[in-house]
């Protein structure tokens, strides 16, 4: 069963993960190296491993599967786990391919290196933009329909529970309603 997996220290769009997993009835398992607050949803599941170098990529590597989700920034975790044969989505959308990973770890390893003798300071991605919220959420789509496509859907353990639309008392008129939002 399609499974999503996010590398969740400092992930900043666990929202919008959130709200596709629950428009597709998936499963979501969120890995960090601390407690962090979740949504009270039972297809939600906090994963804390022991401090350690590698220790949440180590977690997801090894209990991914070939189809499943992975959503990270971290360049090496998204190269293991396209091994795997699972997909890996950047946190700004951009999805992580066999074609593009090599590419994507050579110019990582270049500015890592750079970085070190003083050729360029700072480093780090730039702050999460809108149209990158946008983008991520387009690719995940995209990524969960494609799978779809590929493999008949399989019964959801989340298919005997309802879909809530709305936490919030109705303040809809006629019957059109809002969407959840998580």
């Amino acid at each position: 069963m399609l499974h999503i997996f996010v590398d969740a220290d400092a992930c900043p769009v666990k929202e919008e993960v959130y709200r596709v997993a629950g428009r597709y009835r998936l499963h979501v398992t969120l890995v960090a190296n601390s407690r962090m607050r979740v949504p009270d949803e039972r297809w939600i599941a906090l994963e804390v491993v022991e401090d350690g170098f590698d220790a949440a990529d180590d977690w997801i590597v090894e209990h991914v599967q070939p189809d499943d989700i992975v959503v990270t920034a971290d360049i090496p975790l998204a190269s293991r786990c396209l091994k795997k044969d699972a997909h890996a989505i950047g946190t700004t959308g951009k999805p992580f391919t066999e074609d593009s990973i090599c590419q994507v770890v050579a110019t990582r390893d270049l500015l890592s290196g750079l970085r070190e003798t003083g050729e360029i300071t700072g480093g780090g991605p730039p702050p999460l933009q809108k149209r990158d919220r946008s983008r991520f959420l387009q690719q995940l789509d995209a990524v969960i329909q494609s799978i779809r496509r590929r493999h008949p859907l399989e019964p959801s353990v989340l298919s005997s529970q309802p879909l809530i639309v709305s936490r919030s008392p109705s303040v809809c008129s006629g019957t059109k309603r809002h969407a959840k939002k998580y």
